[in-house]
């Protein structure tokens, strides 16, 4: 009998603070005028949310894990596997998804990290099913995406417009019903060094002098092409589409990266969709990275606008860059 990875619960966690992009005009505009107007515009973000301070990354994902487990009907020691992805971990090592299996008190899960970025909710999604269909004794996954960025960005850097913290999750539990469809991914290394903290690990270790110019701060070096997502998400989008027998005809609702609305509304008219196939939340919690597909997911379950039985394709892209798309069965 062939083994299906069933998604049976989501859940999410928003923080409480509210950064509305009012407080970004006051900190930026007297130094780049007009920035967070054309930002607003381009990208749909309208506010975001913060953590507390003495929260780390594992504390959005503690939480987002408690309301899917709650949804589930699961206690935290059900769980054997915990995967993890985020681009903001609590340390370089330990690994995050080991500090939150700690807090969540799931003592019988083991865990892994996927560190690739927005692209790392569906490529975990892939990785645990994949795991589950080869494991019998691997029944029951919290796949968790997570993102506190803006921790590890200089306050004074006017792409802290994007950053909001958040967590998703996704309980998937082995079965004998269709569930997890397949995945297909796609990366262009030569971008890695347009985006990202470039001081901490070993090609440039922590220093007195890396901390004094700020590497070891998140940085954009170089603009990304637009046509990376442009055209990427459809092309990982059919890739997906052929390589498991369905038509992009055929897909109920899609989920992406939540960085650009006008990106997102380009893509569903080059695969030929209607909007109403796709859920965008920037507009509420702003760019949550690693969290966004899966706080989108939940959000857009929440709100009924996905039915059982549908086919739903989460499509992540993120720095490096990496992309990749994966297909579940609701």
């Amino acid at each position: 009998m062939s083994i299906h990875a069933q998604l049976v619960a989501t859940g999410r966690y928003v923080p409480t603070q509210l950064v509305s992009n009012d407080d970004m005009r006051k900190r930026f505009d007297a130094r780049v005028p007009e920035f967070v107007n054309k930002m607003e515009k381009s990208s749909g973000i309208m506010q975001r949310f913060h953590a507390p301070a003495e929260f780390a990354t594992s504390d959005l994902a503690l939480r987002a894990a408690q309301n899917a487990l709650e949804k589930a009907s699961m206690r935290p020691e059900d769980l054997d596997l915990i995967v993890l992805g985020t681009d903001s971990p609590d340390y370089i090592t330990p690994a995050t998804s080991v500090v939150l299996q700690y807090k969540l008190g799931a003592k019988n899960a083991g865990t892994f990290d996927v560190g690739c970025a927005c692209a790392s909710f569906p490529t975990g999604l892939a990785a645990a099913s994949g795991i589950m269909s080869t494991n019998p004794a691997i029944k029951k996954v919290l796949v968790v995406g997570v993102y506190m960025m803006q921790r590890l960005a200089d306050p004074n850097d006017p792409a802290t417009f994007f950053y909001g913290d958040g967590a998703g999750a996704a309980i998937l539990v082995a079965g004998d019903k269709p569930g997890f469809v397949g995945a297909a991914m796609q990366a262009d290394g030569t971008y890695y060094k347009a985006w990202g903290i470039y001081s901490s690990g070993t090609a440039e270790p922590p220093n007195a002098d890396a901390l004094a110019k700020g590497r070891t701060f998140v940085k954009m070096v170089d603009r990304y092409p637009p046509e990376i997502n442009n055209e990427g998400w459809p092309r990982v989008v059919r890739k997906l589409a052929a390589g498991h027998n369905f038509a992009v005809a055929d897909i109920d609702f899609l989920i992406f990266t939540q960085v650009r609305k006008p990106t997102i509304e380009l893509v569903m008219q080059t695969l030929e969709l209607p909007m109403e196939r796709t859920h965008m939340i920037m507009d509420k919690w702003g760019y949550t990275g690693s969290a966004c597909i899966p706080m989108a997911l939940d959000d857009a379950l929440e709100q009924k606008l996905i039915k059982p039985g549908n086919l739903v394709v989460l499509v992540g892209s993120g720095v490096g860059y990496n992309q990749a798309a994966a297909a579940i069965r609701i």
